[in-house]
């Protein structure tokens, strides 16, 4: 236990920022973060590298897209421009018309505010997946990507580890389970620590490296 906690801690001083802070999102509990992350989470969910999608939702909040108002407000193609600019065109038309529709779904039913569809799922990590694959462009994946996210302030939702997480840690020879991760870090931390662990299973951090500054 004590070597898989130094372990820990070294991942967190190489990587201690999560996705969500890398795109510039100031992660909170209040509407706009919340759906910053929404955004996020849907780029992150194509078949495409993770910086590229950090880069293209840098773009879109640039331009003004950080809440759903101004999403369903700009054009398509002014949502593809944005998304041009971060390289992401590979799938920028499709993408383009899924934040539109998903701004759109964000304002109907949750009213502009995803703490309501934190609320009605009382914490529920199940119900929480459940309701956030309803939005185009999320499937499990990308609620997986949105809880591991979200955890650093919904904290009744910790300590979730999705799959590319876990991969992390058995490559780094830590407990593969959330509760055994969980006793690593303080608990605010663990967020963070789920991050670092999905960049060692992509490949953006060495395991290698890690481990042995641990030693």
């Amino acid at each position: 236990m004590g070597n898989d906690r130094t372990v820990a801690r070294v991942l967190l001083d190489r990587s201690s920022r999560t996705y969500a802070e890398e795109a510039g999102i100031r992660l909170s509990d209040r509407p706009g973060p919340l759906y910053q992350l929404l955004v996020l989470a849907t780029l992150l969910s194509t078949r495409i590298r993770a910086c590229v999608a950090v880069d293209a939702a840098r773009e879109l909040f640039a331009a003004g897209y950080r809440t759903p108002q101004a999403m369903e407000a700009a054009s398509w193609q002014q949502r593809v421009d944005a998304l041009g600019r971060g390289h992401y065109r590979r799938y920028d038309e499709r993408t383009a018309t899924m934040l539109g529709t998903g701004a759109r779904l964000c304002l109907d039913r949750w009213h502009g505010d995803l703490r309501r569809l934190h609320r009605e799922a009382e914490g529920d990590p199940a119900g929480l997946r459940r309701r956030l694959t309803e939005f185009p462009g999320i499937g499990p994946t990308g609620a997986d990507i949105y809880l591991r996210e979200a955890q650093t302030v919904w904290s009744d939702v910790r300590p979730y580890a999705d799959r590319r997480a876990l991969a992390g840690a058995k490559r780094l020879g830590l407990p593969e389970a959330p509760d055994g991760l969980a006793r690593l870090v303080d608990e605010p931390d663990f967020g963070r620590l789920a991050s670092a662990l999905v960049r060692v299973a992509l490949g953006e951090e060495s395991a290698g490296e890690v481990t042995r500054a641990a030693r």
